[in-house]
């Protein structure tokens, strides 16, 4: 028996088969083939159970299928957690965040933790060693900080600064280096930076970081951090799981 995560984003789906906590298979999908391969995964494992997060409308059809095939539960920020909000306006807080603090619970117990995501947005997330959400910051992401520069300018590039030349130096030559360092080396000094600060607080924070750009951003930190590529899609599944045996 096995359980079905579903996370759909804006434009993409990822679907990951768990069973005792480990990842059987994991797949992105485009929205347009979402019940094709749900029927492709329903054929070739036994599901029993399925967790659903999305950021946007899911449709009937999809809820129907899954309603059908097995157990479905509908992440929402009222769904039972295995940890304390104390987040002033709880029904606000995105479910991706939700279910990154509850896979830092499980992962990290008892510890103070600082959950980095590295995507669209970049979400900082604190939780303490008894468990209780506190909160955190929301700032632009990689790609919005240079699509900014260039649509709210007349003459800027819009760079791309994964496939751009890595520049080692923190005085760009040409536009394009400016833009880039602008970009990444803010970013890595903003993170940074909030680290520190919130290590004044608690001195033992375990640091995760994640996310489409957590790869990119790791290796260019100062910190220490535990650098985690299925940390969102776990924590689904133990959300899951908590609901399952309550």
């Amino acid at each position: 028996m096995a359980n079905l995560i579903i996370d759909i984003g804006n434009t993409q789906i990822k679907l990951a088969i768990y069973q005792n906590h480990q990842i059987l298979n994991k797949q992105i999908v485009q929205k347009s083939d979402f019940i094709k391969s749900l029927e492709n995964i329903f054929s070739e494992y036994k599901i029993t159970q399925s967790i659903l997060s999305s950021v946007t409308n899911v449709t009937d059809e999809a809820i129907s299928f899954l309603e059908k095939n097995t157990s479905l539960l509908l992440l929402s920020a009222t769904t039972p957690v295995s940890f304390r909000n104390l987040y002033k306006t709880p029904i606000t807080l995105g479910i991706d965040r939700i279910a990154l603090t509850a896979a830092a619970v499980e992962k990290y117990p008892q510890q103070n933790c600082l959950i980095i995501d590295a995507g669209t947005c970049i979400t900082y997330d604190l939780i303490n060693k008894n468990n209780e959400y506190l909160g955190g910051i929301i700032s632009p992401g990689l790609l919005m900080r240079a699509k900014a520069m260039h649509h709210f300018t007349d003459k800027l590039p819009l760079v791309d600064f994964h496939e751009s030349e890595t520049f080692s130096e923190n005085i760009g030559k040409t536009t394009q280096e400016n833009i880039w360092l602008g970009v990444v080396k803010t970013t890595t000094i903003e993170i940074d930076g909030l680290i520190d600060e919130y290590r004044q607080d608690f001195s033992d924070l375990t640091v995760i970081l994640t996310g489409g750009d957590g790869e990119f951003l790791s290796n260019r930190l100062k910190n220490s951090i535990f650098a985690a590529d299925n940390f969102l899609l776990d924590g689904l599944n133990y959300i899951l799981e908590f609901n399952t045996n309550k």
